[in-house]
């Protein structure tokens, strides 16, 4: 089962309570709260017995589920909005989450397990693996993608890179497909813009280091000139020479000396010097001694040791303490 965010327990909590006791609840908090406490609702459906009793233990044996399936969904959601809000304003907040919050084409693969889709979309034409993978998380997509054979990886990434509208009626076809097999089919209104550069850079950035060397590889072979644009998007491992050097200090407190002295390994000379230059004359030395006594060291691990670096640099750059100058980009700084 998934990690459940906060958010995701009180609901499951709301939903099991039943409206009555959780109107109460929500009667003492802000409306903001009330608001995402209800997207969590709306979005959830049904609500698996297993989760529900590991919610409920978590609670110290609020509600004890022992058969226990709830309904959430929009009848609950706008019933329990009526009685702790009043009719009026709870019509204006479904109204307005019912749109926010409106599924997404292909949702219902968000609860599959990857492995299982993996399975079942590997003998499908490349052209609909690409449309459904236009359509998940970047990180389900990046593992799903990570486990198709190599040549349709880059079959299928290029497909996502040149992809640009599809019609509702090809995507309710591939749905209706998907529908024999793993269930619930969305009814998508409009348009989709789905696929694009942007989608399959958010895919590579969260693939191991393997994956994105195939998955970019098979795009040079096929479109050098789309890889290259593709990875003037990407940070990759050998960019963290273009870091200035207090944002590389902030990534080398974050990572162990271990990761960072595999990840040296094969390195260019210009991105070890990189590193070493903005640690102590001590520390670096030490470095510098633990890459040569590793000897030699599987790729795979090299890339995994990097794989973790640039994690902590994607971090950083998400929670804004570090911005990364990709090439193209249409940022102006000032410095």
């Amino acid at each position: 089962m998934p990690e459940l965010s906060g958010l995701q327990k009180t609901a499951v909590l709301m939903v099991g309570m039943g409206p009555e006791a959780s109107a109460k609840v929500l009667s003492h908090l802000r409306e903001s709260e009330v608001e995402q406490i209800t997207a969590e609702i709306l979005r959830m459906r049904e609500i698996e017995q297993d989760t529900a009793r590991d919610v409920f233990e978590e609670f110290h044996g609020i509600v004890k589920a022992k058969s226990f399936v709830a309904q959430g969904g929009t009848d609950f959601a706008r019933e329990l909005l009526s009685m702790s809000l009043g009719v009026e304003k709870a019509v204006e907040l479904m109204n307005r989450l019912t749109a926010a919050f409106a599924e997404t084409p292909f949702h219902f693969l968000s609860r599959a397990d990857p492995r299982q889709l993996i399975s079942f979309l590997q003998d499908e034409h490349p052209q609909v693996i690409a449309l459904v993978l236009a359509h998940l998380t970047a990180d389900m997509a990046s593992v799903v993608l990570g486990g198709l054979p190599p040549e349709l990886q880059s079959e299928v990434a290029h497909r996502i890179a040149v992809m640009d509208r599809t019609s509702p009626e090809v995507v309710r076809q591939v749905e209706d497909m998907l529908k024999k097999k793993l269930s619930s089919v969305l009814q998508p209104s409009e348009l989709s813009t789905v696929g694009g550069l942007q989608p399959l850079v958010d895919i590579i950035n969260r693939a191991d280091r393997s994956t994105e060397r195939l998955i970019l590889e098979g795009l040079e072979s096929r479109d050098r000139a789309l890889a290259e644009e593709i990875r003037s998007k990407m940070f990759m491992f050998e960019d963290i020479v273009q870091l200035d050097d207090k944002s590389i200090q902030l990534v080398l407190r974050e990572v162990q000396s271990s990761e960072l002295a595999t990840s040296l390994k094969g390195v260019s000379q210009e991105v070890r010097m990189k590193i070493m230059k903005n640690l102590s004359e001590r520390a670096a030395q030490n470095l510098a001694d633990e890459v040569e006594m590793l000897g030699p060291v599987r790729l795979k691990q090299v890339e995994e040791g990097q794989a973790k670096i640039l994690q902590v640099i994607r971090k950083l750059e998400e929670s804004g303490q570090l911005v990364i100058r990709r090439a193209g980009g249409d940022d102006e700084f000032v410095d």
